[in-house]
């Protein structure tokens, strides 16, 4: 019997602080962002492929329309949420060292910098500019015994999905 009392006492201790509504969407993103615009990155790293940039972009603006409610703009101007960046760094290197210096395994290591442009006007009317920036290193290892040009598709596939989380994290997060 007592086993009873203190199952319903805890439930109704539980039931009594449990949220009646959640107030928000999408995390703390300003509501007045509504379309965003990526312009094409550039490429710094002279390792890279060429078209690397370019699959970047688009995995960013899939990533963005697919995550967030924001839209996306044909027009830089109408974005509330403008992103530019640079791939900034791309490289292999030994991962995991054995006896005799052998690399085990390899790392593919990308960075990419943003700068995030918020265009919203203040409350009080007129055009208000704010800047974010991100620099978002992200890396998969492989076997030592593969050829880089065998894996590479799959490991910046992977890369680009941590990165676009980066950005998205970006901005949900209370920056």
């Amino acid at each position: 019997m007592k086993k009873i009392v203190a199952f319903f006492s805890l439930l109704y201790l539980l039931s009594a602080c449990w949220p009646t509504s959640l107030s928000f969407r999408d995390g703390s993103m300003d509501e007045r962002w509504q379309k965003f615009y990526v312009t094409t990155l550039e490429n710094s790293a002279a390792n890279a492929p060429l078209s690397y940039a370019a699959t970047l972009t688009e995995d960013v603006r899939t990533g963005l329309q697919n995550n967030t409610r924001l839209k996306l703009s044909t027009n830089k101007e109408d974005a509330q949420v403008q992103i530019e960046g640079n791939v900034i760094h791309y490289q292999v290197t030994p991962a995991a060292i054995q006896q005799g210096d052998n690399a085990a395994k390899n790392r593919l290591t990308i960075s990419v910098k943003f700068t995030i442009f918020i265009n919203v006007p203040p409350k009080e009317g007129g055009q208000q500019q704010d800047e974010m920036e991100l620099t978002a290193t992200r890396f998969q290892d492989f076997e030592a015994s593969q050829d880089l040009t065998s894996v590479e598709a799959v490991l910046i596939d992977d890369i680009d999905k941590q990165i676009v989380q980066d950005v998205v994290n970006k901005l949900m997060s209370n920056w």
